[in-house]
């Protein structure tokens, strides 16, 4: 083969590749931007049956509200329907899972990862089983004691059935993260004069901050995401976000309320897109590191 006819190769190759992955982005871009774009208009045209055109150039919207884009849905969300609340609430028991998942997780997983007994492969085996099981199985097993301590409706009740679906997972990547630090660092520490907590603080915690943090995101996104949990055990007022957003489908004859859907979900997406590219570095350096055993 010639060099012209490799280089001819080379460029078609580069082509290809650069059009594939140009389309791959517009499909994974363009559900999110175009609910963005409908957002600011009304359920006229975002969901006109005469074209869809309408979507793009708002002609009701226009007619409603003497400009091609509207505010309204932001504001009866937030402001009519107090979705404030409901972030409120996604905030409170969504720190609450990650730092109790990641306290004992981590302690967990590196008690397992160091321990020479045969019973730490055990433990990681119940959890694994504990971990495949659906999540509506654990939600029914914990509303009798919930409604006999009257405790059902509060976040803490959300909170406490979370930590305990999410706890074998962390305890699982986590177990991984440590097994790939050498055991040296620690016998290292310890000679030098620290406790094995003390070793497990000043020396493993740092070397494997990027496992922390991964961890800590995908524990994140199951409590922020989570739908069934919170559902049916939080009560009306006490409501996170993704079951207010369907509170809203639910009621979709009541004027207004599809599009307060809708401008609730780019509220409830955005931040996931801004945590994970200010995250972007550790996440990658923090599963690559799982990857690999040393």
């Amino acid at each position: 083969m010639s060099a012209t006819t490799q280089q001819q190769s080379s460029v078609l190759l580069r082509t290809v590749s650069l059009a594939f992955i140009l389309l791959w982005l517009f499909a994974a871009a363009f559900p999110f931007l175009w609910t963005v774009w409908g957002s600011f208009k009304v359920e006229a045209d975002f969901f006109s049956r005469l074209s869809w055109w309408n979507a793009v150039t708002g002609p009701a919207t226009e007619a409603q509200t003497g400009s091609q884009f509207t505010g309204a849905g932001y504001h009866g969300a937030w402001v009519i329907n107090e979705f404030w609340r409901a972030a409120g609430n996604t905030i409170i028991v969504t720190v609450c899972v990650v730092v109790i998942s990641l306290t004992f997780g981590t302690l967990g997983g590196y008690a397992l990862a160091r321990s020479g007994f045969r019973y730490s492969y055990w433990i990681l085996i119940a959890a694994l089983i504990f971990r495949a099981m659906p999540h509506i199985t654990l939600v029914s097993g914990y509303l009798l004691p919930f409604f006999q301590l009257n405790i059902w409706g509060h976040l803490p009740t959300a909170i406490i059935v979370l930590v305990a679906i999410n706890q074998p997972f962390t305890l699982w990547m986590l177990h991984s993260f440590f097994l790939s630090i050498p055991k040296d660092l620690d016998e290292s520490a310890m000679v030098d004069g620290c406790s094995r907590f003390g070793a497990f603080r000043r020396v493993i915690i740092p070397v494997m901050w990027p496992g922390v943090v991964t961890t800590g995101l995908f524990s994140f996104l199951l409590a922020y995401n989570d739908f069934a949990v919170t559902a049916m055990l939080l009560s009306q007022d006490n409501q996170t976000m993704v079951p207010k957003i369907q509170s809203f489908m639910s009621s979709i004859y009541q004027a207004g309320n599809v599009m307060y859907a809708v401008a609730a979900v780019v509220s409830a997406t955005v931040p996931l897109f801004i945590l994970v590219l200010f995250f972007q570095r550790q996440i990658v350096s923090g599963l690559t590191a799982g990857a690999v055993k040393g």
